[in-house]
């Protein structure tokens, strides 16, 4: 599932990706795929919600109109349609609630793309909503974006 310097980069607390990246970087080079990446990623998108700003919550996803949302209503392009309908779905602090996500899977699909599958959680004071999501990320000049969310 993970390529050999990617586990030693977990065993040994990322201390060697630190040292070469500011090299990797300068040449051009791809990082090596780290899930540890996309996952502080995750935890900063769930941070932003929970102090309730969706455009905070948005800079994980890719700023196109190919990304592609895909929620109980069917799919939705575009980044701008994304973060409009998530104002129309959570129009204050109260209905945002707490989002809590748990990663289940994260893995490599090629050089600059990956998966991500896992459970989210919302806590509001009236209810507690929950269902699941599969992520495609995608990195671009080294950041990753989500490419495309399917959420239930």
């Amino acid at each position: 599932m993970f390529n050999r310097f990617t586990l030693l980069f977990l065993a040994f607390g990322g201390w060697s990706l630190v040292g070469c990246s500011t090299d990797q970087t300068s040449r051009g080079i791809a990082k090596p795929f780290n899930p540890v990446v996309l996952d502080s990623i995750m935890h900063n998108q769930q941070l932003a919600w929970n102090r309730g700003d969706l455009e905070g919550f948005m800079d994980a996803y890719w700023r196109s109109d190919s990304l592609v949302f895909v929620g109980k209503n069917g799919a939705k392009f575009g980044w701008q349609t994304t973060l409009d309908n998530y104002k129309r779905g959570y129009p204050n602090r109260e209905a945002m609630g707490t989002l809590q996500f748990t990663n289940e899977i994260i893995e490599p699909t090629g050089e600059n793309s990956a998966f991500v599958m896992g459970k989210w959680e919302l806590f509001r004071t009236s209810d507690t909503l929950s269902g699941y999501y599969s992520l495609v990320w995608k990195r671009i000049n080294n950041q990753w974006f989500i490419r495309a969310d399917h959420s239930s």
